[in-house]
């Protein structure tokens, strides 16, 4: 028996050799399984990140527009704010130049009121002075109040001229 037990313990020897081969074969095919599905879900990964990026690029793109229309319809408000002061300080001047010319044209007429009230308390001290001076002298009065009117002339009626065909009454 001792002959035999050298090649039952190599044969022993060996077949734990191979199945240990066997085992990390096993091993290494999983391995291999679980590395190709991680690279087709890295794959997987990687494009969607590349479609995220482009995206995310053309999102980058939108909103500068946007920034950029944002800043400029700024710009335009910001003007448009400048010039609707100005109109309203030009109106409040133009409105300021009308109420001086008002008061100066109220003030103008209030004086010649006043004027032509002095000339008619003038004009009627004159006429008792000459009624005055009139009844002392004798003399008859020259304005006794009395005016004759001129009667009022009629107006000449306008015939009326027939209207050719095709023509146009404009009245």
């Amino acid at each position: 028996m001792a002959p035999s037990v050298p090649r039952t313990r190599a044969a022993a020897a060996l077949r734990m050799k191979q199945i240990a081969l066997d085992k990390q074969d096993r091993t290494i095919r999983r391995l291999r399984a679980q590395l190709a599905t991680e690279r087709r879900g890295l794959a997987a990964t990687n494009k969607e990140l590349k479609e995220t990026q482009v995206a995310l690029e053309g999102s980058h793109k939108v909103i500068a527009g946007l920034t950029e229309i944002g800043l400029s319809m700024s710009k335009k408000i910001e003007k448009m704010k400048v010039k609707k002061q100005l109109v309203k300080a030009n109106h409040v001047e133009c409105h300021q130049k009308s109420q001086a010319r008002i008061h100066e044209a109220e003030d103008s007429i209030q004086a010649q009121h006043l004027l032509i009230e002095a000339l008619v308390d003038e004009n009627d001290s004159l006429l008792q002075t000459i009624h005055v001076l009139q009844e002392a002298n004798n003399a008859p009065a020259p304005f006794d109040g009395d005016w004759e009117e001129e009667p009022e002339e009629e107006p000449e009626e306008i015939e009326d001229i027939p209207l050719d065909e095709g023509e146009i009454d404009d009245e």
